[in-house]
């Protein structure tokens, strides 16, 4: 493994709902990437086949029992990716085709067996021969979420070893759950990919405190999505159905250094595929004065346990 590495962010909306057709538009992009000589790829959360941003942004999306709603969520179930299953393996031909890590989240569904009306938000980390490195779940879904996800485990809550270092990620607000975050310190990441809907400013501090904290870059992968997207049956009535441009999820991908510093600047409101090269040598520089799984740890007075035991459906 080389010193110095090319990293790429694909921020880009996904065709909200339709799995297939993200998919397709998902393996271009990876090639685009590729083409510009990236060996790492990270697109951000539930990219497949969208987030669910119409739990934020429709007013009624959360009432009991409510016809529409069960409509929008029975479409984002067939619209999930099963792991392992067509979808993951036509990610796993691309990323050997091209010789890159990928690191994409998804919406992921339970086909069959126990908790097979659960979905996931779920990141999957590739490798560049076309293996699944790392499944992760999101450990809590977030307020809302929890309508349609179900909680993780930790059996993902590491990193792993790849040909652009080691790379690891966490989903949007485990970046504030302290405990996840020194789990990952812990496994000992060059790279870390922190995915949100949007790396609005409270997501770009998490994002810039964590390279900090862990002496890592970090790739803050964004989704784009306007308002013309949400479901129309939820969105009808509300301001959003008169506003289709309107930007809701804005993007905001950026690329972290292990002292907090931009390497990449945020870009919003653009769709883009953000290509930075990465000396991984500058890590060694700055864990001379933090390092908060070595030398800054205290093993003799704190003591972390994982359980790492999977929960996941056989």
């Amino acid at each position: 493994m080389s010193d110095k590495i090319i990293v790429g962010i694909v921020q880009a909306s996904p065709v909200f709902m339709n799995l297939e057709a993200s998919l397709a538009k998902a393996i271009a992009l990876i090639q685009q990437a590729a083409e510009q000589g990236a060996k790492l790829v990270a697109f951000g959360e539930t990219w497949l086949a969208g987030y669910p941003a119409w739990l934020d942004y429709c007013p009624n999306a959360a009432l009991w029992n409510h016809e529409p709603t069960k409509e929008v969520f029975a479409r984002l179930r067939r619209n999930s990716v099963v792991v392992p299953g067509l979808e993951t393996e036509m990610l796993s031909e691309v990323a050997a085709k091209y010789g890159v890590v990928l690191v994409v989240g998804i919406n992921e569904r339970i086909e069959r067996g126990a908790g097979n009306g659960t979905l996931y938000n779920s990141l999957l980390t590739f490798g560049a021969d076309g293996a699944i490195l790392n499944h992760h779940r999101k450990l809590v879904p977030t307020y809302t979420e929890r309508l349609v996800w179900g909680q993780g485990d930790a059996a993902g809550l590491e990193a792993v070893e790849t040909n652009a270092g080691r790379v690891g990620g966490l989903i949007c607000w485990e970046h504030w759950m302290p405990l996840a975050r020194q789990a990952m310190h812990n496994s000992g990441e060059d790279v870390h990919i922190a995915v949100f809907p949007t790396v609005h400013e409270t997501h770009q501090i998490a994002s810039r405190h964590y390279a900090f904290e862990g002496r890592c870059f970090v790739l803050a992968a964004g989704l784009l999505m306007k308002a013309g997207d949400l479901p129309a049956e939820l969105a009808a009535g509300t301001e959003s159905e008169n506003t289709p441009e309107k930007f809701l999820l804005r993007g905001g991908s950026c690329v972290i250094a292990p002292d907090g510093t931009y390497v990449v600047e945020p870009i919003f409101d653009e769709e883009k595929i953000i290509v930075a090269e990465l000396d991984l040598t500058i890590i060694d520089r700055e864990k001379m004065t933090l390092d908060v799984s070595g030398h800054y740890s205290r093993p003799d007075v704190f003591d972390l346990k994982i359980n790492r035991s999977s929960r996941r459906e056989k």
